[in-house]
């Protein structure tokens, strides 16, 4: 019997939760355990973890709009080297220009672009570079749900769940 896509979801949602947590304890490993594909085939493999990333960008997203007082308040996306200075999102690693992609394109109401860079990188990118682009998902929804929740604003019961 195939589980529903209710199901689905809530499992993604709860494996999600669980690497929130672990990241928040400061066990990134743990976290990136918690959000392996666990599919036998490879395809399957890359469906989980493409619904994974969208799940995130999505919630923070969310977030973003949120702070951004529903689009009325710019919210400005900076990208730094490793030495600490800013650079433009050509010039960041290329996880970290996907994660950044992938979110202007959720931020912008545009899933299908979303979509597509995650698949792009889930093509092209080597497996590190995969699990760099979730630890950054992973750590865009610690530090936006973080701002919104010292700001009284609203973030979803699972996110907020995983940091209290």
């Amino acid at each position: 019997m195939q589980p529903s896509s209710e199901d689905d979801e809530g499992g993604l949602v709860a494996q999600a939760q669980r690497a929130l947590i672990a990241m928040h304890l400061g066990a990134d490993d743990e976290a990136l355990d918690q959000v392996r594909p666990t599919a036998p085939d490879t395809e399957g493999r890359s469906a989980e973890t493409r619904e994974m990333m969208l799940l995130l960008f999505g919630e923070c997203s969310g977030m973003v709009a949120t702070l951004g007082d529903g689009g009325t308040a710019p919210v400005k996306v900076q990208v730094f080297d490793s030495d600490g200075e800013e650079v433009s999102i050509d010039q960041a690693d290329p996880p970290v220009r996907t994660a950044v992609r992938t979110l202007l394109a959720e931020v912008h109401g545009n899933t299908d672009a979303a979509a597509e860079q995650v698949e792009i990188a889930l093509a092209n990118a080597a497996p590190d570079e995969v699990e760099s682009l979730l630890l950054q998902a992973l750590r865009w929804t610690i530090r936006l749900s973080g701002e919104c929740i010292e700001r009284d604003l609203p973030v979803s019961d699972w996110i907020a769940e995983a940091l209290s």
